[in-house]
């Protein structure tokens, strides 16, 4: 096994194949930044929406710390964490910056940048997002849900590449969360894959 950090294995993705980081339906990490306070949070309601310019949709609580600074600073990130953070994915998604100031140190988030885009990045994951904030009022009051344009992507080239996942081949630690309730998440499984079809 490589045991380098992920970001060591940071390779850029193409905009418009972006959407398959996030299109099996992991649980994400939103991260963003404002006036100095960066916060990280997780969501599990986080879906493509569109491919040129490439657009994606997450549900953020107007409780939340994080969904305040995304609204001030009209960026944010979308991350894909592994398995081997599930402890840590679950307390930042039940934990508040409003009422735990020390969040990130206390639930081992580490932060890393990407020269051209000031915001905070989490190490470790699988793959990154940067996106930049659609405004759409209504929704966002309403639902709860934010629109993204997708204006940079990264992936872990030991488990995506040439445009796929590779979970199948790579280390199980690095397969995608998918959360259900209570703390209980599941692993991505193995592949399937429909002959004559792939590309």
């Amino acid at each position: 096994m490589d045991n380098r950090p992920a970001e060591s294995h940071l390779a850029p993705v193409e905009l418009g194949k972006s959407y398959r980081l996030i299109n099996h339906g992991p649980t994400v990490l939103v991260s963003a930044r404002h006036d100095g306070v960066e916060d990280v949070m997780a969501a599990s309601w986080c879906c493509a929406l569109d491919y040129a310019p490439p657009k994606l949709t997450v549900v953020l609580d107007k409780a939340t710390a994080t969904r305040a600074l995304v609204e001030r600073s009209g960026r944010f990130v979308i991350q894909v964490p592994t398995a081997v953070q599930a402890g840590m994915t679950h307390a930042v998604g039940n934990r508040s910056l409003h009422s735990e100031p020390h969040k990130l140190r206390e639930c081992g988030v580490e932060l890393f940048g990407i020269e051209g885009h000031d915001l905070p990045f989490v190490a470790g994951c699988s793959a990154w997002l940067a996106c930049r904030l659609v405004p759409e009022p209504h929704n966002q009051q309403a639902y709860d849900l934010f629109i993204g344009e997708v204006v940079g992507a990264w992936a872990d080239d030991r488990v995506f590449r040439d445009g796929h996942w590779h979970f199948e081949d790579a280390d199980p630690a690095l397969r995608s969360l998918h959360y259900i309730a209570g703390g209980h998440f599941y692993a991505i499984g193995e592949a399937v894959v429909v002959k004559g079809s792939e590309s």
